[in-house]
């Protein structure tokens, strides 16, 4: 290794951390290739998470589902783990980046995985109905059965311990209707939601809608998003509420 940088301008660190997500130099700044200044009051926010993701500028329709998702999970009140730990923090004195680092932190398996587990289911009854040429009914069965062998208590994405019907899933699932309809998306993973549906009603003798978690998972599967860039997605959405709660609660005293 030499003392001097490959690269004029750049020290030995910044040649380590080498990255296509961004070139930075004096008086330059490119996400993916694209100039900042090019970007800036062009794209929307949810736009600017896809370049960044996935290393394209998506359409509008994408960008636009794409931002239906982040905004319907935003936030559940107080009793949601996350923000009470957030609302919590707020009350120990420590700033609004502490509070937000500590509500984050809790948004595992259990208190924010279930959308990433539910892309991944709905992507294994894809997967079964390609590789293995099945019906959408018999792969779903297949992948519920597979669930039950690993011990999994609660299909992802399903019930409700609050809402008898989720307000949120219903109004996701028409939008996403509305993409496949004028042919932004191609539907699979909505048809693996609601065949879900079916299965489990058919199963336990009564309804389990889907959820958030589960709508959601729909419009991510939907736009290409891999099960753990859905978490992440939900990190990023449930952040807003988790910010809005601190802001209160250091606000009330």
């Amino acid at each position: 290794m030499t003392d001097e940088p490959s690269n004029p301008g750049r020290d030995p660190a910044q040649e380590w951390w080498s990255t296509a997500l961004i070139e930075m130099r004096p008086g330059v700044i490119r996400y993916r290739g694209y100039a900042i200044e090019d970007l800036i009051g062009r794209i929307s926010f949810p736009a600017m998470i896809w370049l960044l993701l996935r290393g394209d500028l998506p359409n509008q329709a994408q960008a636009d589902l794409l931002g239906v998702a982040l905004a319907s999970a935003v936030d559940h009140g107080p009793q949601a783990p996350s923000i009470a730990i957030a609302r919590m923090a707020m009350t120990c004195g420590v700033d609004i980046n502490n509070a937000m680092a500590s509500a984050a932190n809790v948004l595992g398996d259990v208190h924010g995985g279930a959308g990433e587990q539910a892309v991944a289911l709905y992507a294994d009854i894809i997967r079964r109905m390609d590789s293995d040429s099945l019906d959408l009914d018999a792969a779903t069965a297949g992948a519920l059965d597979d669930l039950t062998r690993r011990g999994v208590r609660y299909v992802p994405g399903f019930g409700h311990r609050f809402h008898p019907v989720d307000p949120r899933a219903p109004r996701l699932l028409a939008l996403v209707d509305d993409r496949v309809a004028d042919g932004a998306v191609d539907g699979r993973f909505a048809a693996a939601g609601r065949a879900v549906e079916r299965a489990i009603r058919s199963r336990k003798g009564r309804t389990v809608p889907m959820n958030i978690d589960g709508a959601t998972a729909v419009i991510y599967g939907e736009l290409g998003f891999p099960p753990p860039l859905a978490r992440g997605l939900f990190v990023l959405s449930r952040s807003v509420g988790i910010l809005a709660h601190a802001w209160e609660q250091a606000n009330q005293g």
